[in-house]
């Protein structure tokens, strides 16, 4: 399975969800393969970092920012069980490329009319795609949220009903996240009965109820 990680808008931690992602489906014995499409790089430097740090290689992690990446992601796919796709943010041609390759887009917003308003131009761009691949699904995962505050509720709410519609129950704004990016680690290593690590294998399984 391709997942893609895509939205225009930067910050909304798609390196972040795409690391976890990987290192989730790692951890459970699967083969995966992390594809860097962000021309920034920072999927390859939490893997640097961790090499660095002398931590076991979970995951390989590639750099593949060119719009042949729809070609050479099959290609990853055939000797692995998951390709995590990290894409970049407001490169058209890599979108569209990554979207060409992928099984499921996932397009991360945070609790906010902007983050809303920003992703309206992924939306086309997956409608696009679906004109060459028309079994591709895409959904929306908040990221970054509280669920105790007002506009996370109404984001959620206005996402429910949307098309894409919502994926599971989202990724709570936790410090840990940030700590342990910066040491190339995954939340499980540090907290594996924790509720990130529960949040980041509440979303694989939702990935994966798409897939059967």
């Amino acid at each position: 399975m391709i997942v893609a990680l895509l939205n225009q808008k930067g910050g909304v931690g798609k390196t972040t969800l795409a690391l976890h992602l990987a290192g989730h489906w790692a951890h459970q014995g699967a083969r995966v393969c992390l594809i860097d499409a962000d021309p920034q790089g920072s999927a390859l430097d939490w893997s640097e970092q961790r090499a660095q740090s002398g931590l076991p290689r979970l995951f390989g992690v590639i750099g593949l920012s060119r719009e042949t990446l729809h070609l050479e992601a099959r290609v990853q796919a055939a000797s692995v069980d998951h390709v995590v796709i990290d894409g970049p943010p407001r490169v058209a041609g890599l979108m569209r490329a990554a979207l060409i390759a992928a099984d499921l887009a996932l397009i991360p917003v945070q609790p906010s009319a902007l983050d809303g308003w920003a992703s309206a131009e992924i939306v086309a761009l997956v409608r696009e795609a679906r004109s060459f691949h028309p079994t591709l699904e895409a959904r929306f995962v908040l990221n970054r949220c509280d669920p105790r505050t007002r506009i996370a509720r109404s984001t959620r709410a206005g996402l429910v009903d949307q098309q894409p519609s919502l994926l599971g129950p989202g990724i709570a704004q936790r410090i840990l996240f940030a700590e342990v990016m910066a040491q190339g680690r995954l939340v499980f290593e540090r907290d594996p009965d924790g509720p990130a690590a529960r949040e980041v294998a509440a979303l694989a399984s939702a990935i994966g109820t798409l897939a059967r």
